[in-house]
């Protein structure tokens, strides 16, 4: 799988949306670490979760 996220990415999880907007700090190995406004850091396994990438311009 490709993931199409780079860290400052911002992102949202469609499942959480009172997680609020994260930003993605690290990928390694299938797994994005994103911190997100409203619950703090998250580690999401990107082939269990889904993430959406946002425009934040």
């Amino acid at each position: 799988m490709i993931l199409d996220f780079e860290p400052g990415d911002k992102v949202v999880n469609p499942a959480n949306k009172s997680w609020g907007i994260g930003q993605v700090q690290s990928i390694i190995n299938g797994k994005v670490t994103v911190n997100f406004e409203n619950v703090g850091k998250k580690v999401i396994n990107i082939n269990n979760i889904e993430l959406k990438k946002i425009n934040n311009e």
